[in-house]
């Protein structure tokens, strides 16, 4: 298979065009073809166009390479995804995974393939109960402390935009294999190829039901409504511990144990009170920096004209930006989580505290263009040096959050925010909020060094973005679900200091993301592959 690479395509562009051009390169019309790699090089508004690797076989492909003088043109060396061979140790008890998003539901499908029926536990509900939670909550503003935005089968990135571009490396094809298994479970072929991949809550939902019964077909189990409260242990006479089994709330109340000598803890970054419990049983942790701030609205046709230019040609993607900032302070200011044509979510899981996020549709087809505008934050800003203080942090901005919306997700334009006044009128972008909202002061819910850090971040935002910092662009808070304030420490076997824990995924500290949270739970579960036989 040969690779040609930088490949310009015209917006709009069909199956032809792509073999037009590789007849122009003398590539046989009966050469099999797929798309590798497709961006949009938006740089020049004047010249829109696609980038695309296409990947090309046919009998006379090798001959070709060696007549081949065109560096464009290379042999196609993709890694494949190879299960790891099975251990020699002895299982008495099935793997437990504790939580069902990216991390676990990945860990979770390699270990119940390779044959070690694993069991997961999610505090939450499955995702059709979930959902309908989800929407009675925005409706009604009743939380169901086990069962939103945050918790429940699929993890917090099923209510988002379902973003997968990341930032980790793919040199064993884990992120090749991810991607495939979500296209099994209906995602779009698409994200196979496009740079900037996205499925979208509304087919995610569906996603996660197919892999959830994906996993069931090859032998795992999944408990719902059941919340790990403890560890089961053994000291050693050297001092060292070892897992034995683990203690879960079913959603009766009733306590149950289940043994085992290997459990992947793949809470989520939401996860406090099994943070507290971890911390309280003497389990290796730290305190990591993070980003707070707020959510920005603005009409998407304005980001459409701002990134492609007036008169853009149809059928282009719904635009996206990112961007970054730097204070005379030197605090680091940036765009995260950019939900193009889609809406700001009340992503609450405490009582009055008040937290937001970014969800789109696979669509992206609403009014407007949200993003978090963020600040990281340090143990400086958290005033403490306890293990558990960014969480603290985290849980005293949503209060003040919930005090400045007087129940409801607060709501001021970016004037007024800038002046640090409330806001009593909107413009002329209506918010698309997912909860109930109010008019406020929202930057007397943020620190001062935060809420300046923002306001002064605005103006460099403007000159990249035409027309961001118009007056009356909503800007709805507190978004400080970012990352996990706590990194679950873990040697290079990807074990905690308590033998037969293996902590993993963004509640952990060790991934930022759907597709990198999925990747990281892979590892982890070849690590158990490596070391044990199969259950029997």
């Amino acid at each position: 298979m040969i690779r040609i690479a930088n490949m310009q395509l015209p917006p709009g562009f069909t199956p032809e065009d792509v073999e037009r051009r590789l007849h122009r390169e003398r590539i046989p019309a009966q050469a099999d073809w797929e798309l590798r790699r497709l961006s949009l090089d938006a740089r020049k508004k004047q010249n829109l166009h696609y980038l695309a690797s296409v990947d090309v076989t046919w009998p006379g492909e090798v001959a070709f390479l060696r007549k081949n003088k065109n560096p464009d043109i290379t042999r196609a060396a993709e890694p494949v995804y190879q299960l790891p061979e099975s251990g020699s140790a002895s299982l008495a008890h099935r793997p437990v995974i504790v939580g069902a998003g990216p991390a676990g539901l990945f860990a979770g499908r390699l270990l119940a393939e390779a044959g070690y029926a694993p069991v997961i536990l999610e505090r939450g509900a499955a995702v059709e109960e979930r959902a309908a939670d989800v929407e009675r909550f925005w409706k009604n503003g009743i939380l169901k402390p086990d069962s939103n935005v945050q918790f429940g089968e699929g993890g917090a990135g099923t209510f988002s935009d379902g973003k997968l571009n990341t930032q980790v490396k793919d040199r064993d094809g884990r992120i090749r294999q991810v991607l495939h298994w979500f296209v099994e479970a209906g995602a779009d072929p698409s994200i196979l190829y496009w740079n900037k991949p996205h499925i979208g809550t509304d087919v995610l939902r569906q996603v996660v039901r197919n892999l959830r019964e994906t996993f069931l077909s090859l032998g795992g189990e999944i408990y719902f409504h059941s919340q790990l409260t403890a560890f089961r242990t053994l000291e050693s006479t050297e001092g060292a511990r070892r897992i034995t089994a683990v203690e879960y709330l079913d959603e009766n109340g009733e306590r149950h144990i289940l043994d085992t000598e290997a459990v992947i803890l793949a809470v989520g970054h939401s996860a406090r009170d099994t943070f507290t419990m971890l911390h309280e049983a003497n389990i290796p942790m730290q305190t990591k920096p993070f980003a707070v701030g707020v959510r920005v609205e603005h009409p998407q046709e304005m980001i459409q004209q701002s990134q492609y230019g007036p008169g853009y040609p149809a059928g282009l993607p719904v635009a996206d930006y990112k961007l970054t900032a730097r204070t005379v302070a030197g605090r680091g200011v940036y765009s995260f989580c950019m939900c193009p044509g889609g809406q700001v979510v009340n992503a609450s899981t405490e009582p009055e505290r008040i937290a937001v996020n970014g969800m789109s549709v696979s669509a992206r087809d609403g009014r407007n263009a949200n993003a978090a505008l963020v600040v990281t934050v340090t143990p400086t800003d958290f005033g403490s040096e306890d293990v558990l203080a960014g969480m603290a942090f985290q849980r005293q901005l949503e209060h003040l959050a919930w005090e400045a919306g007087e129940g409801r997700i607060p709501v001021q334009l970016l004037g007024d925010f800038r002046e640090n006044v409330p806001s009593r009128i909107l413009g002329d972008v209506e918010p698309d909020i997912c909860g109930a909202y109010q008019l406020g002061n929202l930057r007397a819910a943020l620190p001062g060094a935060i809420g300046d850090s923002i306001a002064e971040a605005l103006p460099a935002f403007g000159r990249k973005i035409a027309g961001f910092n118009r007056r009356d662009a909503v800007f709805s808070g507190v978004e400080s679900r970012t990352s996990s304030p706590v990194r679950i420490l873990r040697n290079e076997h990807f074990e905690s200091e308590l033998a037969g824990l293996f902590p993993c995924g963004e509640g952990a500290g060790y991934a930022g993301g759907i597709t990198s949270a999925a990747v990281d739970g892979i590892k982890v579960a070849e690590e158990i592959i490596r070391r044990y036989r199969r259950w029997t």
